[in-house]
Parts: structure tokens; sequence; C-alpha cells
């Protein structure tokens, strides 16, 4: 878990570093909103590709390995990225090294569901997407206070090409495939495989492999589109995550740049984003207690309606760095609570043997919202002009109440019962061989 925390982490700084660098890079090279807008989006629309393409792929040849290569995408994006020369070519860089984070977003949410039991799974979702913010907390401190106080834009992707390298070993040495996983792909000697994940989980080892009550046919992870009832859970979840991130992304990406166009330096308009990101892991700490107190579906509709308030109040506009930094804390605060719970909602919707698939289908079509959202703020700005801030931020909380409102239609029960049998026969299984000795 602890681990899973840190490669959110790095995805949320991978991903904020292009609004952190934002500033510099529009002064050094001219860059207009608009076009910047574009930039931003780059590796959103990469992490939309890569939750479907890399997603599936977690569910073909495993959690861990999938991960391994997106450290390995990420990590050359970054690089290159630091090195660029041109608006187009930091853009395809940035695409690359979104491909990396959406699957690796698909492979970690896969990987928190099934490491954790049935009970602590809303609070354990909740720190891994709380992992999310704290990057961009890290990242902003050491933005704002470090990198570019010392030296310029590029040094921010120069410091995430290297973290993310590092965790390369990490994860190769210290994390095991999930014996879900095994479980559920069922391949050649899959059974000795998941006993040494049981073991390195410290668990016992078991005789057999958990039986799954027998339907008539296999299930397969094109399930998520061909059930009627997981098709109508992974559409109401894509398409309700992808309108609740065209509001979260406007102010990830462009919180920054407003500020800066305030009158603010690049250091302290950076800090605005820093706040923003500690209210998200805030808000998303407290979310999971709320969670398991009154469930998942009315909690993250109250907070992704109160995220569009918070907005509503970033965009009246402010004179003093003070009330940008609050205004940006708690935007963040009620739009990352929702996220928390749209994650939960993605561990509890859909079954091992498809859970990479259908979170990574949600998360690319959701992607959609995120990679939109800088670009129609950027041509919203152009259009109106900067100075209707109010008027471009009531535009774009209009996706979280779209979102909110799709999610009313969603069930609250778990997608399919027989996993859960599965899980629990596990469980006794084990148990059995600790009896045995």
């Amino acid at each position: 878990m602890f681990l899973m925390v840190l490669l959110n982490a790095l995805d949320g700084f991978d991903v904020l570093s292009s609004a952190f660098a934002a500033p510099g890079i529009a002064a050094d090279w001219g860059v207009e909103r608009a076009e910047l807008g574009i930039m931003l989006s780059a590796e959103l629309v990469g992490m939309g590709f890569g939750s479907v393409i890399l997603g599936g792929m977690a569910d073909k040849f495993g959690r861990k390995l999938t991960m391994l290569a997106c450290l390995v995408v990420m990590a050359i994006g970054m690089w290159f990225a630091h090195s660029s020369n041109t608006i187009l070519e930091i853009t395809i860089w940035r695409f690359i090294t979104g491909l990396g984070i959406g699957g690796m977003l698909a492979a970690t949410n896969a990987v928190v569901a099934e490491v954790t039991s049935k009970t602590g799974r809303s609070m354990s979702m909740a720190l891994y997407v709380i992992g999310y913010p704290l990057g961009g907390v890290i990242g902003g401190f050491a933005a704002q206070g470090w990198l570019l106080v010392d030296y310029d834009w590029r040094a921010v992707f120069l410091f995430g090409s290297v973290v993310t390298a590092v965790m390369i070993p990490l994860v190769m040495l210290l994390v095991p495939e999930t014996p879900a996983y095994f479980v559920a792909s069922r391949r050649e000697g899959a059974l000795e495989k998941m006993n040494k994940s049981l073991v390195a989980f410290g668990k016992s080892a078991v005789a057999a492999m958990p039986v799954i009550k027998d339907t008539g046919t296999k299930p397969k992870v094109t399930d998520i589109l061909a059930k009627p009832k997981l098709r109508k859970i992974t559409l109401l979840l894509a398409f309700g995550y992808m309108f609740h991130t065209l509001t979260f992304y406007y102010i990830l990406k462009f919180a920054p740049t407003i500020v800066a166009g305030a009158g603010f330096s690049q250091p302290d308009a950076a800090s605005s984003l820093t706040y923003a990101n500690i209210g998200g892991a805030l808000g998303g700490f407290l979310f999971g207690f709320v969670m398991r107190q009154f469930d998942i579906k009315g909690p993250t509709i109250a907070a992704a309606l109160l995220g569009v308030g918070a907005v509503a109040y970033f965009g009246l506009g402010h004179d003093s760095l003070w009330d940008w930094r609050v205004a940006a804390f708690l935007t963040m605060f009620f739009l990352n609570a929702a996220i928390v719970g749209y994650y939960a909602a993605f561990a509890r919707g859909f079954p091992a043997y498809a859970r990479g698939t259908g979170t990574g289908f949600v998360l690319g079509v959701g992607r959609l919202g995120a990679a939109g959202s800088p670009i129609i703020a950027g041509f919203l700005f152009q259009a109106l002009g900067d100075e209707e801030l109010l008027t471009v931020s009531l535009i774009m909380c209009s996706g979280a109440v779209l979102g909110a409102l799709l999610l009313w239609f969603l069930p609250n029960d778990d997608a399919d019962a027989d996993i859960a049998a599965a899980e629990l026969a596990l469980d006794e299984a084990q148990a059995k061989a600790a009896a045995a000795g």
C-alpha cells in the first residue's frame, strides 16, 4: 500500500510538472494561453490511451510487469521533455509521458483493490488516491522553493525523470504480483506463482486454487461492455468521471498561469497549486472516513457539488496571494474527495478478471474530459479575454455538475458476487493451510 501511494504520488507530480513549468515556458517562448492549453493537455491525452492500452496489459501480463513498463516510459518522457526546444517537441514528449502515467494508474488501482480487505478497501482507496495530490504538494514545494528559484522550468522535468527512474528497482524488488491476478488469469503454473505471492504477503500457501462458480461460459474482460449490468456501471462511471475531470483539471492545469497573470511571480504562482494539492490530500483522506460511514455514491455527489461552489469562488478573482491559495485549497479539497469516491466505485464495480481493463477503460474515457479541460479553458480565455475569469470558471464547473448527475443512477451493489465468493474461498483455504501447520 505504501509503495502504491508513492507511485500515485509520482503520477501526481509527473502530471502537474507541466503546470508548474507552464509560466516559464510561456515566458521563454512567448506562448499564448490557447497554445499552452494544448501542451498542458498532451499528457492527459496520453493518459487516456495509456489507461486503455496498458490497463488491459495489466490483466493480460500482470500488474507488476505493467507498472515496470510504465515507469520506463515515464522516465524517458520526462527526460526528453526537459531537453525540448520547441512547444511541439515538448508536447510530443508530454504525450508519451502520459501513456505511462495512464497505464500506471490502472495497474496500481487494481493492486490496491486486490491487496486490501473488503471492509478496509474504501479507506485504503482513499489513502491511495491522496497520493496523487501529495505528489503535487511535494513537487510544488520543490518547484517553488528550489527548482524554479535556483534553476528554470527544465529542472522540474529533470527532477521528475530522476525520481521516476529511482522507483523502477523499488517496484522490481519489493512489489509481488497480486494473488487475485493469478486466481483470475489461471495461467499455467498459476498455483505455484500465487503461493509465492501469498508467502511474500505473509500468508500461508494453499493446496489448490479457490473454486469460482461455473456459469457455463468463461468470463472475459469484454464483459464490461457485453454484460448489461457491467455495461451500465462502466458507462456511468466512464462518462461521470469524464465530466468531473473537465472541472478538476481546469484548476490543476491553469491555476499557476491564472495567478501569474494576476501579477505574482512564477514561484508564488506555483504555490497556489501546492496549496490546491494540500487541500486535495486532506479532502481525500477525510473522505475515506465519510465513505466508511455513508457508503460511496451519496457523499461523492455532495463533494462534487461543493467543489463546483469552490471553483466559482476561485473564479471571482482575488487581490492577495493568500486569498488565491485558500480558493485553490477549497477547490481541490472537495473535487479530489469526489475523485476518491470515483476510484472506490471503480474498485467495487469491476470483478478481478476485468479490473485492470475496466478501470483502464473508465480512466481512458475520463481522460477525454481531462485532456479537453485545458484546451477548452485556453480557447475560452482567448475568446472571452483573461478578465472574464468568473465566466470561464462557471462554464468549466458544468462538468462536475453533469458527473454528479450520472452518479445518481449508479447501482450501489458489487458487480459480481461470484468474485466475492472466490475471495472468501481463498481466505478459507489460507485459514485451513495455517491450521494444518
